[in-house]
């Protein structure tokens, strides 16, 4: 049966070219998420500050709870930390005491702007410098190159490659800036990494008064401790005993390479996202495979009918037949995973350097490239090709021998009962999500999720009806056609007589233009409704920003101006909640703010639809809509969650907001989420000026410059605020992306394999008469009839989902829906669809007629 298979392939080559060339393109884009997979799960980097610590303590960088499924049963569900969490500092004395312990040495850190004049100086790989307390050298692989130690409380070391790029020299002053204006500190020193490396991230060491000056929170608490063993004691043991002893804290033991995690938290942030992205990529991928490979292996197999009557004929057995079509699909499948995994390293290579540009992962990101990536993708293509094989040659190996030679030589007139039946209950059940999502219109994600499903039901029923929604489609078009003339006559008549072939070309352009729309048109929606809250519930006249952040002192100087009627510091964090999505529960991050209660309804209006925002205080939270409809809260109600640095936070739902979107899911006190983020800065300064009083911005301007980097406009920046949004619209972009390439080549395939087993007919209309003009334009009608069939059924199809979108965003039922976007969409396909009937047309009617009817299938 093997040696039947190839030998099959070898005279079909052309037959089989697109289902191997899909084949290589989902094998490329799981080998990919694969190893985007297996490098969020891996990701890993050799400590550098803590290299020769034999055991590094750090609270843990993840917040896990016990949640419930659907079924009741329990699960643990966990969510990183956006922020680095902070130890009390009395820990070291409960460390200090265990055996084989000789020293514990806690590690307190101020995130820092440096400045050179005016000039804020970048880090390494783009990050603010974090300043260190210089006792904590000792734990890594810094050592002093030149000058001495910071002995005074305004001294500080700068690592080599910082002072590189601040221009700066031993002995010479910088001026350093966290929470308040700059302060000057003498260079006394550089250190360099072992070897001469370059650090990960910049780093300065001063004196302990000058680092809890620079961030007050170092005082009581500390980053981590690292632990020096006694020689000889194995660092496994006394790991244990430190477990053992803080098991009562939510502190995490890091030896070995495990200590990098403990040093850069950044990593392990970007591996929890990549994670998710890696598959939600490969999952859809992988559906949408399926999808065209079946597609494409049952065109190629009714193409072949003729073929397997006359097998089945001469007494091959459907098992045969099964196997026979089995092995074409495995060595198809094998050979396309094999020469696809290379290419998905290149597609890994280039996703890694979108997702660090921006700021998914970050900028120094490598890829982990093992073996398992790549057998799990040969493995999953050839699975995929033999599963779509099998279930497009069904019914070719169920029917009788005689049936088979009488349905080779034309169409089934209409449905099967079996056709019929699966496509009205799918129609079904799109009706039931359809009205399900209606009774979720406030909860975004959940719509969402039902709103792909929705589009994958109506898809899948589309294709299973196809042939019945072409004949009405066609039926309608018929009256158009036939004013075209000739060519349009035969159009319209090959259209009815042909349903199943123009199904199959209509299908794959539904599946685009509506898996397409879907998507891009939720992002396009979700996008505009951003700007539009943040537009509209922007009280304030007066905004200060800067891109590393402003000192909180700003704000409190910036209300006590003359003129000035409100001001407020706005800081971003996120949180961790258990929401229930359709009745499963599960930890959710969402974005915070932190705004000043006295000033918020003077420079946001929140859009407040229940309760009173002026209540806000530290023991309090405001909700979105979104946000209480998805953890099923509302006024009064008490919220249980988990702050940006993992603290634990019990208050109050003193309101609830419209204008989540735009601004948070969540709004806080000011001071209490500030106090719960790493840098301790605000993303911004909103002012309001007071009714009569003249122009501040000169006073708020001299203001500015006391703290360099800061500028200052007339409104808040909706690209700044959204920037995450957009980041992930981008990868939603990229899997639409991938769903055009890869429904492009079916609709390609299909025209093309449609147009290519027509040869005899075109001959035989030429013989009778037909000009080669006439067929080149009855083709040209064909497709686009099968265009407009393709694109109308595509945007109808897509409308539901949308609809259900734009009711949980917008209140109304109407989407944002760019017509440029809509045309590209669109055009795409369509030209695809018509090139790939007219240049084999063009082909084939260059040969004499008389010749072209003798040529075999």
């Amino acid at each position: 049966m093997l040696r039947l298979a190839l030998a099959t392939l070898r005279s079909r080559a052309g037959a089989f070219a697109a289902t191997f060339t899909a084949l290589l393109l989902a094998a490329a884009v799981v080998s990919a998420c694969g190893m985007l997979l297996e490098s969020g799960l891996r990701s890993s980097l050799p400590p550098e500050r803590y290299d020769k610590a034999p055991v590094i303590v750090a609270a843990s960088q993840s917040v896990e709870l016990e949640v419930e499924s659907a079924d009741g049963s329990p699960y643990r569900s966990a969510q990183p930390l956006p922020e680095r969490p902070r130890l009390d500092a009395s820990l070291a004395d409960d460390i200090a005491a265990l055996d084989g312990v000789t020293s514990v040495v806690p590690d307190r850190r101020a995130t820092v702007r440096l400045l050179a004049g005016d000039r804020s100086v970048t880090g390494a790989n783009g990050a603010v410098p974090q300043a260190h307390t210089w006792e904590s050298h000792v734990l890594g692989g810094f050592r002093l190159t030149e000058g001495h130690r910071p002995e005074g409380s305004r001294q500080v070391v700068l690592d080599a490659d910082l002072a590189d790029r601040a221009g700066l020299r031993v002995g010479e002053d910088v001026r350093l800036m966290s929470t308040a204006t700059p302060l000057t500190f003498e260079v006394t020193g550089l250190v360099t990494l072992d070897g001469g490396r370059t650090p990960r991230q910049s780093v300065l060491f001063a004196s302990a008064a000058a680092v809890e000056e620079l961030a007050p929170a170092a005082r009581t608490s500390v980053d981590a401790f690292g632990v020096l063993t006694a020689p000889g004691t194995p660092a496994g043991r006394v790991a244990a005993q430190i477990e053992k002893t803080l098991k009562d804290t939510d502190v995490s033991v890091y030896t070995g390479g495990g200590r990098g995690e403990a040093e850069f938290t950044d990593v392990a942030v970007g591996a929890a996202t990549l994670v998710e992205l890696a598959t939600a990529i490969g999952g859809n991928v992988m559906l949408v495979a399926v999808f065209v490979l079946c597609a494409t292996t049952s065109l190629a197999i009714r193409h072949r009918r003729r073929e397997m009557a006359l097998l089945r004929a001469i007494g091959t057995t459907p098992r045969q037949l099964h196997r026979m079509i089995a092995a074409e699909s495995a060595v198809a499948g094998l050979a396309a995973g094999v020469l696809g995994c290379p290419l998905g390293v290149g597609v890994v290579y280039w996703l890694s350097g979108q997702f660090a540009g921006r700021g998914i992962v970050p900028p120094d990101f490598e890829p982990v490239i093992g073996p398992l990536p790549f057998l799990t993708a040969v493995t999953a293509t050839v699975l995929t090709a033999v599963g779509a094989a099998w279930f497009a040659a069904r019914r070719a190996a169920r029917v009788r021998p005689t049936e088979a030679l009488r349905e080779a030589a034309g169409e089934p007139d209409r449905l099967g009962r079996g056709r019929l039946v699966t496509g009205g209950v799918l129609l079904a059940l799109a009706a039931s999500v359809l009205g399900l999502g209606l009774g979720y219109r406030t909860d975004f994600m959940t719509l969402v999720g039902m709103a792909n499903s929705l589009v994958l039901l109506l898809v899948i029923a589309a294709a299973v009806l196809g042939p019945l929604l072409t004949r009405a489609a066609t039926a309608l078009l018929a009256p158009l056609l036939l004013r075209t003339g000739v060519a349009g006559w035969l159009a319209a008549a090959n259209s009815r007589a042909r349903a199943a072939r123009t199904a199959a070309a209509v299908t794959p352009l539904v599946l685009a233009v509506s898996f397409a729309a879907t998507v891009v048109f939720t992002q396009t929606t979700q996008l505009d409704r951003s700007a539009q809250e943040i537009r509209s519930g922007t009280v304030a006249d007066q905004v200060l920003t800067s891109a590393d952040g402003v000192s909180p002192d700003l704000a409190r100087r910036a209300a006590a101006l003359p003129g000035v009627s409100a001001a407020t510091g706005v800081v971003r964090s996120k949180a961790v909640g258990v929401g229930s999505l359709l009745g499963t529960e599960e930890t959710v991050s969402l974005t915070a703010q932190g705004l000043q209660p006295s000033a918020l309804s003077a420079t946001i209006d929140l859009d407040a639809r229940e309760g009173d925002l002026s209540a806000l205080a530290p023991d309090t939270v405001a909700l979105s809509t979104t946000a209480a409809s998805w953890l099923g809260l509302g006024v009064g109600d008490r919220a249980r969650l988990y702050l940006g640095d993992g603290t634990p936070f019990t208050g109050e739902v003193i309101a609830v907001y419209g204008r989540g979107l735009g601004f948070a899911d969540l709004t806080f006190d000011h001071d209490l989420l500030l106090s719960h983020t790493t840098a301790g800065v605000d993303q911004s300064v909103l002012v309001r000026s007071a009714s009569g009083a003249g122009d501040v911005a000169d006073q708020l301007s001299a203001l500015a410059h006391a703290y360099p980097g800061t500028v200052l406009s007339g409104a808040l920046a909706a690209d700044d605020l959204v920037a995450e949004q957009r980041a992930m619209a981008w990868v939603n972009y990229v899997v639409v992306g991938l769903i055009i390439a890869y429904t492009a080549l079916t609709v390609v395939n299909t025209q093309a394999m449609n147009t290519a087993a027509r040869r005899r007919e075109f001959a035989l209309l030429r013989l009778t008469g037909a000009t080669r003009a006439q067929l080149l334009g009855m083709v040209r009608r064909e497709s686009g009839a099968v265009v407009i069939v393709g694109a109308a059924l595509g945007t109808l199809l897509a409308a539901p989902p949308l609809a259900l979108v734009a009711l949980a965003l917008t209140g109304g039922p109407m989407p944002t829906v760019p017509v440029a976007g809509w045309l590209v969409i669109v055009g795409t396909t369509g030209l695809l669809a018509v090139a790939g009937a007219m240049l084999p047309s063009r082909l084939m009617l260059r040969a004499r007629p008389v010749d072209a009817i003798g040529i075999k299938e």
